[in-house]
C-alpha cells in the first residue's frame, strides 16, 4: 500500500515504514505532522539558524523540509533506516544531518520541531538539550495526539523552557509553542537511573529511552531463571534493553562471549554502562551494536541467541518485529545453535517458531509468560 504525504505548497511524499519489512498498511505519518507542517509556514522563525527535529519516526518532517539541510535527532536506528530509505524513494539527497538521542543539539536554532515521545523521561531528557542551546529567538514546536497533551506535560515545558500555549485540536491533534525563557538556567543532562538488580551484586544504569527503565521487566525476570551457566559459545541479547540478560550470561558464562544488539541508542549506552560498571573484567567478551534486528551478522556467527522481543513499534501494535528477530536469529544461528525466547502467553510465539524452526519446546511457563526453546537444524 503505497502512502502519500500532502504537502502545504501542493507536492507531496512518498512514505513507508522501513526496513525490510512489508509494505503493509501502516502509515508512515500521523496527523500531528501534517498539521507542524501547516502551521510553519505562518510562523516567524530565523529560517538562516539551524533546524532542529527530534524523534520523526519515518522521516516525514525531515524530509519535507530538507531544503533547510535540518539537524534531526533520533533514538533509533529504524528511524534513521526509515529516513535514508524513504529519501532514496523520493529521489532526495541525504542533505540531512543526523544526530542520536545522546548527542547534544547545534547552538541558537532557529526552531526546533519535536513529535512528543512515549515517555516522560526521554521528553525530561530532550527539553534539556533544548534548553541548553537555544536562545531568546529560538521557537520551539512540539506535536501529538491531543490525548497524549496533558497539563504534566505543559508544565514540563515550563519547567525547562519557559512561557508555553498549546493549539486548538486538528484531526486529533495537537501543537505545544515555546521560546526559550533566557532567565532560567539551563538544565544538565539528566543523569542515568540506578537501581540493585534483585539476587545480585549488580546495579543496573538505564538512559532515559530504555523500556521498562525504573524497574526489571517481568518478562526479563522471569527468563533470569532459566538462563543457562558454565557453557562456552557465542551468544547475542536481540533486543537487549538496558543489556541485563546478557550481562548475567557474562557473570554465568566465564568462556562465553556476548553481543549486545538494540535499535536504540541509548539501550546500548546502557548495556555498554551496565557491564563496565558491574563486570569490568569482561568488557573483553562483550561486543554492542546499535543494530536493526541483526542486519549485517554472519550466517553461522551464533550458538545462542535470547530474545524478549517488542510487540510494538512506535504507538503501533505489531508482530512484525518479533517476526523479524526470530528469522534473523534462524539466520545466524549455527547449525544446532538454539533460540531461548520468551514472550506472553497470548502472543502464540510457539507457531511462530514452528513455522520457522520445524521444533519448539516449552522450557518454563507462569501465568503470564512462557520461555521457548527453538533449536536450528538446518
Amino acid at each position: 500500500m503505497n502512502h502519500h504525504f500532502p504537502l502545504p505548497q501542493g507536492g507531496e511524499l512518498e512514505l513507508h515504514r522501513y526496513p525490510r519489512q512489508a509494505r503493509h498498511g501502516l502509515q508512515a505519518w500521523e496527523a500531528a505532522d501534517e498539521y507542524i507542517m501547516n502551521e510553519l509556514a505562518a510562523l516567524d522563525w530565523d529560517r538562516t539558524a539551524p533546524l532542529v527535529i527530534l524523534n520523526d519516526a519515518f522521516g516525514a518532517l525531515t524530509l519535507a523540509l530538507h531544503q533547510y539541510r535540518p539537524h534531526t535527532v533520533t533514538d533509533s536506528r529504524i528511524a534513521e533506516l526509515a529516513l535514508a530509505a524513504n529519501a532514496a524513494d523520493n529521489h532526495l539527497a541525504p542533505d540531512w544531518q543526523s544526530l542520536t538521542s545522546l548527542e547534544e543539539l547545534p547552538e541558537a536554532p532557529g526552531l526546533v520541531l519535536m513529535k512528543l515521545p512515549k515517555s516522560n523521561a526521554l521528553l525530561e531528557h530532550q527539553l534539556a538539550a533544548i534548553s541548553r542551546v537555544a536562545g531568546p529567538q529560538t521557537l520551539i514546536v512540539a506535536g501529538a495526539k491531543a490525548r497524549d497533551v496533558h497539563n504534566s506535560t505543559l508544565r514540563l515545558f515550563e519547567q525547562f523552557l519557559g512561557p508555553t500555549h498549546t493549539s486548538l485540536a486538528w484531526k486529533k491533534a495537537r501543537l505545544i509553542f515555546a521560546r526559550r525563557d533566557m532567565t532560567l538556567a539551563p538544565s544538565p543532562a539528566p543523569a542515568p537511573l540506578a537501581w540493585p538488580l534483585e539476587g545480585s551484586d549488580f546495579t543496573l544504569y538505564n538512559h532515559a529511552n530504555v523500556f521498562s527503565r525504573a524497574s526489571l521487566d517481568i518478562g526479563a525476570r522471569f527468563m533470569l531463571e532459566h538462563l543457562p551457566a558454565n557453557r562456552p559459545g557465542r551468544v547475542i541479547d536481540l533486543g537487549c534493553g538496558n543489556g541485563v540478560l546478557g550481562l548475567m550470561m557474562l557473570a554465568r558464562n566465564p568462556q562465553a562471549t556476548v553481543t549486545f544488539v538494540d535499535e536504540s541508542h541509548m539501550a546500548i549506552a546502557s548495556a555498554r554502562l551496565n557491564v563496565a560498571r558491574n563486570l569490568p573484567e569482561a568488557m573483553d567478551r562483550a561486543r554492542f551494536m546499535v543494530n536493526n534486528c541483526l542486519d549485517g551478522l554472519a550466517p553461522d556467527s551464533a550458538d545462542l541467541v535470547l530474545c524478549n522481543p517488542p510487540f510494538h513499534q512506535q504507538q503501533a501494535i505489531t508482530d512484525h518485529i518479533a517476526w523479524q528477530m526470530m528469522t534473523d536469529a534462524r539466520r545466524v544461528l549455527r547449525r544446532g545453535g538454539e533460540l531461548l525466547l520468551v514472550g506472553n502467553r497470548h502472543l502464540d510465539y510457539h507457531h511462530k517458531l514452528k513455522r520457522l524452526f520445524g521444533n519448539q519446546r516449552l522450557v518454563a511457563s507462569n501465568r503470564k509468560f512462557v520461555i521457548l526453546r527453538a533449536i536450528n537444524t538446518l
